[in-house]
């Protein structure tokens, strides 16, 4: 499982890291957590508002931080 944070590095994307790598921890699961900060590839993947969650690909939360149990439910799929 592939889970990527987009966004430039502000308080929200840090937090909205910071959630997913406690989501991940508690439900004791392989992840490779990425870390996508370039803008053009961030607006090239149609986000216009950060911070931004995908999974394996697929934007699932865009604009806010999702707390950790969101997160979890997210990747439990």
């Amino acid at each position: 499982m592939k889970v990527e944070v987009l966004g430039t590095g502000c308080a929200k994307c840090k937090r909205l890291a910071k959630n997913v790598e406690a989501a991940i921890k508690d439900l004791g699961i392989e992840a490779e957590l990425v870390k996508v900060d370039d803008i053009t590839e961030i607006m090239d993947r149609g986000v216009m508002l950060t911070p931004a969650l995908a999974v394996d690909g697929e934007l699932r939360v865009s604009g806010r931080v999702a707390d950790v149990k969101e997160i979890k439910e997210i990747l439990q799929g």
